[in-house]
């Protein structure tokens, strides 16, 4: 009789509560190992960010360059299109190319320019030595759209935008600033 007591006095899991809980569990599992490959792609995508960022403020400054260093005129600082055919820049995306022979980029000069690239350190971790390695920016566009601000002729509003591809994230990085005809 002692020894039916303690049988029925053990008790434990079922075999299906056991799978019920391992089942639980492992959805909790990949949810948080998901989260984490996310999370290490969107951390990844810092550096394609501040390539973005440095290709924004490359096309403000060769703009700016130009038209305070007079290379080209108030007209030529607009988008090029049907109503105006002065315009140096393309108001579509393009891909971010290397300075044509005018100096500026995205303009109308460019579309024979090879791909932009970035240089990073080779094996030996030096830059500058023949092992370095060179990085393309083939899934980055930047698009520059430049328009009167509020109506007035002689300020205008300078809009570039840089989109690429960090993994399976598409980013857009925008830049705006105003530019004087005046110097």
């Amino acid at each position: 009789m002692k020894l039916r007591r303690n049988r029925a006095s053990e008790k434990g899991f079922t075999l299906i509560e056991t799978m019920i809980a391992r089942a639980v569990m492992s959805v909790g599992v990949l949810g948080l190992a998901a989260m984490l490959a996310d999370s290490l792609a969107y951390m990844d995508g810092s550096q394609a960010n501040f390539i973005a960022q440095q290709k924004a403020q490359q096309a403000v400054e060769s703009i700016f360059t130009a038209k305070y260093g007079s290379t080209i005129t108030w007209a030529q600082v607009a988008n090029n299109s049907v109503g105006n055919p002065q315009g140096l820049f393309f108001s579509t995306a393009q891909p971010i190319r290397q300075p044509g022979p005018d100096g500026l980029v995205n303009s109308i000069n460019d579309t024979s320019a090879p791909l932009d690239y970035v240089l990073y350190p080779g094996p030996d971790g030096m830059l500058g030595t023949a092992d370095d390695v060179k990085n393309q920016l083939s899934n980055y566009t930047r698009t520059i759209s430049i328009a009167n601000f509020n109506g007035d002729a002689n300020l205008r509003t300078i809009t570039v935008t840089v989109n690429y591809t960090v993994g399976r994230f598409q980013r857009t990085y925008t830049l705006n600033t105003l530019i004087s005809a005046f110097d």
